[in-house]
């Protein structure tokens, strides 16, 4: 298939620029994967459409507040970081801008000091290793001077960093929220147990490759960005118990189905705990090995995303849900509405 198969047309102004409040006012777009029939909801209404017995598979990292705002020492001019991973204590591969200014020994400065940093080499790719420097813990003295690092198409600040978190976030390691997850409550989690609809947890530490765009045409050309991921052996009982039992595993969000796809691939014998880096690029044609269910939002045209979404309810079915949320007016991304795709 060809990247331009998954072009829509997207009206700027359905772009979501601000979380809904609550969270889970968000829309909610049901599709009957089978069929491709489309109903319309809050994400409130989620309890409607799961069973007792069913299981969510939930994404439980945390995002780094990865973008730094500061001052080269020796002149006072700006700069900006985004931190991308660490490679060693307190030392993290970056990009940065103006890169003119992070020259091999430059240093700068963050928070009034808070942070000090020093850039150690420039790599192939333009992005820098740095050494950072601050009084007690690397990741309180991110907290107090970071940003969140925010997708491009969000042009609005946000005014509380929370609200880019899930309710359950746990693991610190992300450059981008695992959006699917935003539209929950603390509370709705604690009413769909009641209901008997059990929770559980992954960890994949989504990097900022989820938002680099398909270059080739042809999308078997396309190099999928690694990210790493882990499944407990608890979240593994659970599916296994799950499936014996007739439910269904339904993930939230795209990062969970690739890290719950990738555990399969390592594990032919059947689920068990496992961590490691993944790749795994899903387009049509690929066999769902353990999801059932998909809640995601609405991704950007011609994503990884949007064919992920092809590969587990049929193309056609896709594309025209996508059209329905056009002319519906969804809100679009990471702060958009929600989809619930199940049979």
């Amino acid at each position: 298939m060809k990247k331009s198969d998954f072009y829509y047309d997207l009206p700027e102004e359905l772009i979501a620029q601000h979380p809904a409040e609550p969270r889970n006012s968000s829309r909610m777009m049901a599709v009957n994967k089978s069929t491709g029939a489309v109903s319309h909801y809050h994400f409130y209404d989620l309890e409607k459409l799961l069973k007792p017995g069913d299981l969510l598979v939930m994404n439980d990292s945390r995002v780094l507040p990865a973008r730094l705002y500061g001052e080269k020492e020796s002149t006072g001019s700006f700069v900006e970081f985004l931190l991308l991973h660490q490679t060693a204590e307190k030392q993290w591969e970056i990009i940065c801008r103006p890169g003119k200014k992070c020259k091999p020994g430059a240093r700068f400065c963050f928070g009034n000091g808070r942070l000090k940093a020093e850039v150690l080499e420039i790599k192939e790719d333009g992005n820098r290793i740095v050494q950072f420097e601050c009084e007690g813990n690397f990741y309180t003295a991110l907290e107090e001077v970071g940003q969140m690092p925010l997708p491009p198409y969000i042009t609005e600040k946000l005014e509380n960093k929370e609200r880019y978190q899930t309710v359950y976030s746990r693991e610190l390691g992300s450059a981008a929220a695992p959006t699917a997850g935003l539209h929950f409550t603390k509370e709705m989690l604690a009413d769909l147990q009641k209901k008997g609809v059990n929770l559980s947890y992954v960890t994949l530490h989504v990097g900022l490759g989820t938002f680099r765009p398909v270059k080739e045409d042809d999308i078997l050309k396309h190099h999928m960005h690694t990210e790493h991921f882990m499944l407990p052996q608890e979240t593994a009982d659970l599916i296994r118990q799950t499936k014996a039992n007739g439910g269904r595993v339904i993930s939230v969000g795209t990062t969970s189905c690739r890290t719950l796809e990738s555990a399969a691939q390592r594990c032919p014998d059947g689920l068990t705990a496992c961590e490691g880096d993944t790749d795994i690029f899903i387009y049509p044609g690929y066999e769902f090995q353990v999801i059932d269910g998909l809640i995601t939002n609405f991704h950007l045209p011609e994503s990884t995303l949007i064919m992920l979404v092809s590969a587990f309810m049929g193309y056609d079915n896709t594309m025209n849900a996508y059209k329905t949320a056009v002319a519906e007016k969804y809100r679009f991304f990471s702060f958009g509405d929600a989809m619930f795709i199940a049979d």
